[in-house]
């Protein structure tokens, strides 16, 4: 196996300037998001600074019947954060930390602070965020206006950690939003897309830090299940969970290897709470994850790298900010005509076996290089319009390599369809950030509140101010 890696490791190594060029099958003259699907010209990019600055600019962009797209990191994939000839507004800039109250374990950031800027601040003080993404990359806003959700399966998707909001609607007025305070807007804005104005500044609860010891257990995909239910959601314990599923062609959706994170409350927080700058197999990986795209020898040689690093992981000890703090960086991918693109399936835990073995059938049929299957669970929560857990849910994050071609993509987008009507058949329904490869009615079906959230968007943007090729994608009418 050492040997194995040193050859892997060095095939990397030969690859990493080949991995450090920009692509050149981008126009700089145009926008586009991770994806790289849907490159437009817009009509300008503004970086947002002082509140008053964006209160004037929508009152521009009405003035002048320009439409205004909102961006963070721009991870979504699916023109989320942009539109033709409109407005972009870049809330990167807009990111100071407000205030840190620790006796009410509540933090308060504008929206451009990432979830790095809130560890930084709150861990000082042994506290912790409740729910984010396995990457601390994203900005708050960004991360509210997906609903995301993480490998902590106690606390639910992120709008059980939202106290509060400020918003800029198109009218230009400020509102605070809570479930108290311009309710009716609360569930709208948390997994809105952007669509109902701009998020100012966000107050968060907090949880404690806290020390976990980790353990890693080999399951097949028919006992996950029955496992996750009985020995991980039932232990008071283990406050986080993730697994991943093999794609390698020897053991194809059926190994897994599931991690869990259980407070040992015997060891001290300060010993282990100095935070991490990344994960040191990263940079390896990431070289060797080229391997996994272009064989079944790599697929197979990945998987059994992937193994040993879990074992690895066996009674690894970290703190809460730590294990939260980076799961990888496969997604930094740049080879023209060709993506690294992720979709997102939820699926009711007692649906799991029998959707994957569908699921499989239909990678086979069409053929999809599927890259990477992370797993994780999220709790039954229908506060949001658009929400996706409709009951307790296992959220399978698919990585897949997709050709950027015409032809290419006719090809995946229909063997995305049929994933998708797979996944309706389970109950299950799909992540929304992602490249709008399903049609309309497929949403419809997944989303069935979707004609109040179209309602409501023209309830409170009656002009349309605020756009992005989602809602032109899927709105009714």
């Amino acid at each position: 196996m050492k040997k194995s890696i040193a050859l892997l490791l060095l095939a990397s190594l030969c690859l990493y300037q080949y991995f450090s060029l920009d692509t050149p099958d981008q126009d700089p003259y145009l926008v586009t998001d991770y994806s790289r699907l849907h490159p437009v010209k817009v009509e300008r990019v503004v970086q947002g600074r002082e509140e008053q600055q964006l209160i004037q600019l929508l009152q521009e962009a009405q003035a002048n019947h320009l439409t205004v797209s909102i961006a963070g990191q721009r991870h979504s994939q699916g023109g989320h954060t942009y539109y033709k000839d409109g407005i972009v507004v870049d809330m990167t800039s807009f990111n100071r930390i407000i205030s840190v109250d620790p006796m009410a374990r509540q933090i308060r950031v504008q929206a451009g602070a990432t979830w790095k800027d809130i560890q930084d601040a709150v861990n000082p003080y042994g506290l912790s965020v409740k729910t984010m993404q396995s990457q601390n990359i994203f900005t708050v806003g960004g991360s509210i206006s997906i609903n995301a959700h993480g490998r902590d399966i106690r606390n639910g998707s992120l709008i059980k950690s939202v106290e509060s909001f400020r918003l800029l609607t198109s009218d230009g007025q400020v509102k605070q939003v809570s479930r108290s305070e311009n309710a009716d807007l609360f569930p709208l804005v948390l997994g809105g897309y952007g669509l109902f104005g701009i998020i100012l500044d966000v107050t968060l609860t907090l949880t404690e830090d806290e020390v976990y010891r980790l353990s890693t257990e080999k399951v097949t995909v028919e006992e996950y299940s029955r496992y996750f239910t009985s020995q991980v959601q039932a232990d008071p314990d283990i406050h986080m969970h993730i697994a991943r599923i093999s794609v390698a062609p020897d053991t194809f959706l059926t190994d897994m290897y599931a991690i869990n994170y259980k407070v040992d409350k015997a060891l001290p927080l300060q010993r282990y709470n100095k935070l991490k700058t990344t994960e040191h197999w990263v940079i390896p990986t990431k070289l060797l994850f080229h391997l996994n795209r272009g064989s079944d020898w790599g697929k197979n040689r990945f998987w059994k790298l992937q193994k040993w690093y879990f074992n690895q992981q066996e009674q690894t000890v970290t703190s809460r900010n730590n294990a939260m703090r980076s799961e990888s960086q496969f997604m930094d991918y740049r080879e023209a005509g060709q993506n690294d693109l992720l979709q997102e399936y939820f699926i009711p835990v007692q649906e799991f076996s029998s959707f994957v073995h569908s699921f499989g059938e239909v990678l086979k049929e069409e053929q999809m290089n599927l890259l990477n299957i992370t797993v994780r669970y999220v709790n039954q929560d229908q506060e949001a319009v658009l929400s996706y857990a409709k009951e307790d849910m296992f959220a399978l994050v698919c990585l897949f390599n997709v050709p950027l071609s015409d032809e290419g993509q006719a090809e995946f987008k229909r063997g995305i369809q049929t994933i998708i009507d797979r996944v309706i058949s389970h109950r299950g329904t799909y992540y929304l950030p992602y490249a709008a490869y399903p049609e309309r009615v497929q949403f419809n079906a997944a989303y069935p509140r979707y004609r109040e959230f179209w309602d409501k968007k023209t309830k409170y943007d009656p002009n349309g101010l605020f756009m992005n090729y989602f809602y032109e994608q899927y709105k009714e009418g």
